[in-house]
């Protein structure tokens, strides 16, 4: 029977990490699928010599007879152009009143008066990092 203390410590803990996420284009999944299809028992080596799991290329395999089977997803990058026009004292218009409390309490609008004269009205459900990231940009402005 072996004697284990639950109060033992660990003298020393080694964390070993498998490095970055491999990343497969179009074509070298392509090859490795057609690959596998060589013969029989070829996906377990297939993926053994290309550094994936068999699990991997069983779903590569069926993504391609579904033809579903792509590379990885580039991140599409988007132009944005922020041009700022003067403005008068404040651009933020008061808006009317609405009727009752509990309607105001329910729409829940926050307005932002920049520094620069510039306004950002937002509800209250707006994502806070977002609302920090456009603030963070509009104050380097």
């Amino acid at each position: 029977m072996t004697d284990h203390t639950p109060n033992s410590k660990v003298s020393r803990l080694e964390v070993v990490s498998t490095g970055a996420r491999r990343r497969w284009t179009l074509q070298e999944k392509q090859r490795i699928v057609a690959e596998s299809y060589g013969g029989p028992r070829l996906v377990s080596v297939t993926a053994r010599r290309n550094g994936l799991s068999a699990s991997q290329l069983f779903t590569w395999r069926r993504l391609a007879r579904e033809d579903r089977l792509s590379g990885d997803a580039v991140p599409a990058l988007v132009p944005v152009e922020i041009a700022f026009t003067p403005a008068p004292a404040s651009t933020c218009t008061p808006q009317p009143p609405l009727s009752t409390p509990a309607q105001r309490a329910r729409i829940g609008i926050i307005e932002i008066e920049l520094s620069g004269g510039g306004c950002v009205r937002v509800d209250r459900d707006v994502d806070a990092e977002a609302l920090q990231r456009v603030l963070e940009l509009l104050r380097r402005q």
